[in-house]
């Protein structure tokens, strides 16, 4: 039986690139010469940090982060999960972006729900952080992305792995 999967993976490289070329333009800017202002990535732990001397110059460097994130990869800015802002030293500020990587278990509950009530004939069934799609025909295989890329469009969700 014909089977694809619905998955959330981050493209690393692009958003490294994407990071670097930010890292770039903050360099180029006359308004941030003389300060903290500057964006990491720890690709260990998935996370961007954003450092800055006020909440106004973060808000302005994810001005620039988040289209260049755009550029890269559409949707990924979807993924992070902005946590707040922390105070270091004197007053200097941070800021860390959590990025979200694989299918929750409460957005994956949700996917299977939208297919068990569309009425097509697929069984969608959780799989780790993936949601497995079976179906007897590739034509409701394809009917099954289209409603889940037309409901589901507060998190990036791309679909693979398709197998006949």
């Amino acid at each position: 039986m014909p089977s694809f999967d619905f998955s959330s993976e981050v493209d690393m490289v692009a958003l490294k690139n994407a990071i670097d070329s930010t890292g770039k333009k903050i360099v180029g800017r006359h308004d941030f010469k003389g300060t903290t202002a500057k964006v990491e990535l720890n690709e260990k732990d998935k996370v961007i940090t954003v450092f800055g001397d006020s909440d106004f110059q973060l808000d302005q460097i994810k001005t620039i982060l988040f289209p260049e994130m755009e550029k890269k990869e559409p949707d990924c800015v979807k993924r992070l999960d902005q946590q707040a802002v922390q105070k270091v030293s004197g007053d200097k500020v941070k800021q860390d972006l959590k990025i979200k990587i694989g299918i929750e278990s409460e957005l994956a509950k949700k996917i299977v729900k939208l297919v068990k009530d569309s009425k097509l004939k697929v069984q969608a069934a959780i799989q780790g952080d993936t949601v497995r799609v079976t179906g007897a025909k590739r034509d409701v295989l394809q009917e099954t992305i289209t409603l889940v890329k037309k409901s589901i469009t507060d998190f990036p969700i791309k679909y693979g792995n398709f197998r006949d």
